[in-house]
Parts: C-alpha cells; sequence; structure tokens
C-alpha cells in the first residue's frame, strides 16, 4: 500500500475540527474562542509516526480506558484521529517524523476521568509497545491532587495521562 504523508512544513487540510453547533464562538478573521463548553485553545495536534499500524495499535490501546477513541481515518494523508466526541489527536504517517528528543519539554497531556483511568492507560502503553517514563501516582510538586502516569509511544513522543484539578 502507497502511503501518502505530510511534506516538511506542510499540514493536512483537515475538516471537521470546529466542532458544528458548539458553543465556542469565533473572533473577526474566524479563529474560534473558547469559552467552558467550547474548544480550549488547541483544536487539535498532529503527530508524525513512522508506522502507521503500529501506532494505530497502541493508541487505539492507551486511549482507550482515558475515554477516547479512533473517530476515523484521516482524509488528507494516512492516518487516523482520535478523540471522545471530536478529533483532537491526528497520529499520521510521516516520512520524516520529528527526532525524539527528552530533553525537548515536549509531551502531549490527556485528561482521564479518574484515577483507575489513568492507572489503565499507563498498563495499556506498557502492553502495547509504550515504555514507562514515569509510573502512576500523586505529583505533588505540580499540585496536591495532580494524579498522573507518564509514557513514551514506539515512535519517541512522551505522553501523559492526568486526572486532579483544574490548571491555572
Amino acid at each position: 500500500m502507497r502511503m501518502r504523508a505530510l511534506s516538511a512544513g506542510r499540514s493536512a487540510a483537515i475538516p471537521g475540527v470546529f466542532r458544528a453547533g458548539s458553543t465556542a464562538k469565533r473572533r473577526a478573521g474566524g479563529s474560534p474562542v473558547s469559552d467552558k463548553a467550547g474548544f480550549g485553545m488547541i483544536a487539535h495536534i498532529s503527530i508524525g509516526v513512522r508506522d502507521i499500524g503500529k501506532s494505530k495499535r497502541f493508541y487505539d490501546a492507551t486511549l482507550e480506558p482515558l475515554g477516547y477513541r479512533c473517530i476515523r481515518a484521516a482524509r488528507a494523508a494516512t492516518g487516523y484521529g482520535y478523540g471522545a466526541e471530536t478529533i483532537a489527536l491526528w497520529v499520521l504517517f510521516a516520512e520524516h517524523p520529528v527526532a525524539p528528543d527528552e530533553q525537548s519539554g515536549f509531551h502531549v497531556c490527556f485528561a482521564a476521568s479518574s484515577a483507575a483511568a489513568v492507572d489503565a492507560f499507563h498498563a495499556a502503553a506498557l502492553r502495547s509497545g509504550g515504555r514507562d517514563n514515569g509510573r502512576p501516582g500523586l505529583r505533588t510538586e505540580y499540585a496536591p491532587d495532580y494524579y498522573a502516569a507518564f509514557v513514551v509511544d514506539p515512535d519517541g513522543y512522551r505522553i501523559e495521562a492526568y486526572f486532579g484539578p483544574g490548571e491555572t
């Protein structure tokens, strides 16, 4: 199967990111402005991966305990969109994905509904080809009830599941 990849410096046009019927408003110029029921600051994040099959298996298993699922295949590239109701994460085949750099500070944090969901996320990630980057537990250095787990996906992206207070 020939795979379509994103070129460096170019992103796929991915329709349907702004949820129709949401209460998010649009500013002059058309960009969404969040309110409590609409989008936050980021509409979606895309990551490039070398082996889309391996990554799909990993993200299907790892995100399921958090209540997220593969919503659909991408239309403008080879990959998949994940979320609860709308797509917030695109996992896309890339000929030249960003090289892993544990010192970059970059990671993606997924919201969890409970500490048990964080635990299940971590276990699923390890069973599905991820590696541990911080066992589930309280991180009181962040907040008294910040419960999180950290893993590294098969392509080296650092991901976290978090349950606790809202961040300010």
